[in-house]
């Protein structure tokens, strides 16, 4: 079974740019479609960025723009580079990855975008 560990996170000022990261372990993390969440308080964890088995990135419009989401396979490792960002991205930001019959979380990373 994956086990994934979020980093990357911290207090970043508007207009910053952070870059998380997802380490898988105990499985490959290309064997699964691994998705970045992220939950504000009082809020519903939403879907902010996707990439599939094949390679396919998806992304929310919210974010759409100014992240980028890839993989490294080497390091079994998939990052979100976030630009620009705003005040309204302050949430914890978690790590899934998901395939037939499994659905894994991290422990999330807080990101807080403040002056």
């Amino acid at each position: 079974q994956v086990q994934l560990v979020e980093s990357g996170g911290g207090l970043v000022q508007p207009g910053g740019s952070l870059r998380l990261s997802c380490a898988a372990s105990g499985s490959r993390v290309s064997l699964y479609t691994v998705g970045w969440y992220r939950q504000a308080p009082g809020q519903q964890r939403e879907l902010v960025s996707a990439i599939t088995r094949r390679g396919d990135q998806s992304y929310a419009d919210s974010v759409k723009g100014r992240s980028t989401i890839s993989r490294d396979i080497a390091k079994n490792t998939v990052y979100l580079q976030m630009n620009s960002l705003r005040p309204e991205d302050t949430a914890v930001y978690y790590c899934n990855a998901r395939t037939f019959g499994i659905n894994v979380w991290g422990q999330g990373t807080q990101v807080t975008v403040s002056s």
